[in-house]
């Protein structure tokens, strides 16, 4: 978008890019979504950036304090749409209307309501209105209406974003389809992986072991590529990656008939896991409890947005809270890993979501000093909204249980690219301290933190994180799309954390190049499901 404003400061013109139609289309599964009430959104965005950078530079000129009430509104704005100087003393009418809780008469009839600030002023000089009260009345009518379609496009936007992110698209359920009838078919697809002669490696600490927990064959495939491809040591590599049941066959598919040699891959089921049943893992019973909590949602986002009374980030709480991710094992299955390996001493664990761009072998020389999580911390950096992450940025602190044991102030880390010392992980209680704390917040109606697994990583590993360079991991390629491309290349990891995953048609497309050089759209699993770059 271009913004013009003339020397007067009495015209602001925002006009619509070219791409405007192309940023605000989103595409879920085979449906593409009308644009045209994102496109009202955004003209009636336009209209209040415009009234409230006219009132903002006046009061900027003037040597004024911001406005934050409608009554401060009419206290700034007043006297110059009324023609009077400054030091006229504004009618206290005018602050009994706009103080006054709209009722629904007010904007019962819009059509005689004006719709812009030009509308809004040519009306009081047509009717040759001065009479505070008649300013008034407009005004609030106006800001009422006008906040009210505000409340409904950002709703519809958090809505557009959640259908978005959630929705399993049909270019990734063709690809998992697609390999599961290759792994029933073809003898070459069920390969054992490893071969019988390289699974010793798989318990020999003198290798590099990482860890990549998945049901996403797509996902999978640009992590094992790109961390392959960057090894300066790929016949020292043994990636272990570990999904559900139901993805297990399609992922063995993709790995055995793409191997990565001279990288060692296993490829496990949490059904191959004999002590990983119910009874014996208290996350299993505390996700069932969890998943009846949130049964409060029941009705589905249709029945959230329906709610006319909470606010839009409320609701759009609600809606990440459907999210099947938050009830997936595979979410918490990292808290395990000292049971999962126990015969190896030092691993490193992936998300999905990340890119690997260099080699990542010099983890294992890090100093750990005794530490059990090495991270990258979140609380410093130019990236005020990524790089700005305290404690207090993910607990609830007005709860008596996290404010008693912890400082909000104190820096958060990050998931997404950890080493894990297993050795002196076996020596602490933090798998059981990460259990009691899931159990606490269920107890407490998840008042303690909303969602994620990171409120209870940060609580379970605090004192054991050893800090790493920030170079190592670069956070929030899912958030926003103004991360400088230059910082993003040198960075060892890239991690799409966020809604706009890089498979997703909702990437941002810049970033999203750095996702899609390790995808490979000639394979023919590829061109059949037609995944393209």
């Amino acid at each position: 978008m271009q913004l013009h404003i003339s020397p007067s400061l009495r015209h602001v013109t925002v006009l619509p890019g070219k791409g405007v139609r192309e940023f605000i289309k989103v595409k879920v599964g085979s449906r593409r979504i009308s644009y045209r009430m994102v496109f009202y959104s955004l003209l009636f965005l336009t209209f209040v950036l415009r009234f409230i950078f006219v009132l903002t530079a006046v009061n900027t000129i003037d040597g004024q304090t911001k406005c934050s009430t409608l009554g401060c509104l009419g206290k700034r704005l007043g006297p110059r749409i009324l023609g009077q100087g400054l030091e006229s003393q504004i009618p206290e009418v005018i602050y009994q209307v706009l103080e006054q809780p709209p009722s629904l008469n007010e904007i019962k009839r819009e059509v005689e309501i004006p719709q812009s600030l030009e509308e809004f002023v040519a009306e009081l000089k047509k009717e040759s209105v001065s009479d505070a009260q008649t300013f008034a009345v407009k005004l609030k009518a106006m800001v009422t209406l006008l906040e009210e379609r505000t409340r409904k496009a950002k709703i519809q936007e958090y809505l557009y974003r959640h259908v978005a992110s959630s929705s399993i698209p049909k270019q990734l359920h063709c690809l998992a389809l697609r390999l599961a009838n290759e792994h029933a078919m073809n003898a070459n697809a069920r390969l054992q992986l490893p071969s019988p002669e390289l699974v010793p490696a798989l318990v020999d600490n003198s290798f590099f072991h990482f860890v990549l927990a998945s049901d996403n064959i797509l996902a999978a495939s640009v992590v094992a590529n790109s961390l392959v491809h960057n090894s300066r040591y790929p016949e020292k590599v043994v990636l272990h990656i570990i999904t559900d049941r139901k993805t297990y066959s399609p992922m063995q598919a993709w790995f055995s008939l793409h191997p990565l040699t001279p990288a060692i891959i296993e490829v496990k089921g949490l059904h191959h896991f004999d002590w990983l049943t119910k009874g014996k893992v208290p996350v299993l019973e505390a996700m069932e409890k969890d998943q009846r909590v949130r049964s409060q949602f029941r009705g589905g986002s249709s029945a959230i947005v329906a709610n006319k009374t909470e606010k839009p980030y409320v609701i759009a709480s609600k809606l990440q809270a459907l999210s099947p991710k938050y009830n997936s094992l595979m979410n918490h299955i990292r808290i395990y890993l000292p049971e999962l390996f126990p015969s190896l001493n030092k691993v490193v664990f992936l998300d999905d979501d990340i890119v690997v761009q260099t080699d990542l072998s010099a983890l294992w020389d890090i100093d750990m000093n005794g530490k059990v999580n090495g991270a990258v911390e979140t609380c410093s950096g130019e990236d005020k909204f990524v790089m700005s992450k305290r404690l207090k940025s993910y607990l609830n602190f007005s709860h008596p249980l996290i404010s008693q044991n912890f400082d909000p102030n104190e820096c958060a880390w990050a998931y997404g690219m950890n080493i894990f010392d297993l050795e002196a992980w076996r020596k602490t209680d933090i798998s059981k301290t990460y259990d009691y704390w899931l159990k606490q917040n269920l107890n407490s109606d998840l008042s303690l933190w909303q969602l994620g697994t990171l409120p209870p990583g940060l609580i379970a590993f605090h004192g054991h994180v050893k800090i790493i360079d920030p170079s190592w991991h670069m956070l929030g390629l899912g958030y926003q799309e103004n991360t400088s491309i230059a910082d993003a290349k040198s960075a060892g990891v890239i991690h799409f954390n966020g809604r706009a995953k890089p498979w997703l048609d909702i990437a941002f497309p810049e970033l999203q190049k750095l996702w899609t050089k390790y995808v490979n759209p000639s394979d023919k699993f590829m061109k059949s499901c037609h995944i393209r770059t």
